[in-house]
């Protein structure tokens, strides 16, 4: 087992992961459990630092899925040097939330799954998801089990996804697994623009505006991205005292207002206005 040490003055992993941007993790003793494709890393927190355990093997893969090389600090003080109150607080409070480098294929069918969803249910539909499909591992004697591939999903008809809860979304995740078994690569994406990437991503079956940000946002980290749901159209009525009322303007809105931080920026500003209401 190898042990990644972090600062955790912009690292704060319970916020990272609470933000909205992975659903497969748990608690687990003083910390977390992270899953990624058939991965899994124990992340805490240990007097200034946080502690990655993982296997020899992924200590490189979770450096990079952790964004551990990129300096945070420079996006903290653009936040608060754009001088609004809101992001200024949110950025204090968000601090250590990082943008993972999660694997696209998995985000694409993990947001997928989230459309008209709670967290709560997501992750209840992905466990059931990777217990019935994906491989069994041990990690720290710990079970999990791996997120299927492709291949094994397209084995699966739609009344297999809608008995796991996946409702009409079921055929959506079905194609998709047919469609890569059959060529089609979401890896090749990685080398387009953000304009380009999110063409392609809208003109898959079921993927739609919010989908298409998160998935361009948290799976290729294309960080002039900027998802909007319910608690940023909050933000954006109340605190930016916007008028629009079409959620892909209002997202083109936040892009054009904070360029390549439009997406860190989001992530401050959707855990602060969760975080607040949820103390009301």
């Amino acid at each position: 087992m190898q042990k990644i040490i972090f600062d955790k003055q912009f690292f704060n992993i319970k916020d990272t992961l609470e933000c909205g941007q992975i659903f497969r993790f748990k608690p687990y003793n003083k910390g977390f459990l992270v899953f990624s494709l058939d991965k899994c890393a124990y992340c805490y927190e240990e007097n200034e630092y946080i502690v990655i355990e993982c296997l020899e093997k992924d200590q490189e893969y979770f450096k990079n899925y952790f964004d551990l090389d990129k300096d945070y600090s420079n996006i903290y003080q653009s936040a608060l040097n754009q001088d609004i109150d809101i992001l200024s607080l949110s950025a204090i409070l968000g601090k250590g939330i990082r943008i993972l480098n999660q694997d696209p294929t998995e985000m694409l069918f993990s947001f997928i799954v989230s459309q008209n969803n709670n967290i709560p249910r997501i992750k209840g539909i992905l466990d059931k998801l990777c217990k019935a499909l994906g491989e069994k591992k041990i990690f720290m004697c710990d079970e999990y089990f791996a997120f299927p591939t492709a291949s094994k999903m397209a084995e699966k008809d739609t009344a297999f996804y809608q008995s796991i809860g996946l409702g009409y979304r079921a055929e959506y995740i079905r194609r998709l697994a047919v469609d890569i078994v059959n060529g089609f690569s979401i890896e090749e994406f990685k080398i387009l623009d953000t304009k380009s990437l999110k063409t392609k991503l809208m003109a898959i079956y079921g993927v739609g505006r919010k989908v298409c940000d998160c998935v361009s946002l948290f799976g290729f980290h294309k960080s002039d991205s900027f998802p909007v749901d319910t608690w940023i159209e909050k933000v954006y009525r109340e605190n930016f005292n916007g008028e629009l009322t079409d959620r892909e303007k209002i997202s083109e809105w936040f892009v054009d207002k904070f360029k390549e931080n439009a997406g860190y920026f989001q992530q401050y500003l959707f855990y602060y206005k969760r975080s607040l209401e949820n103390k009301k």
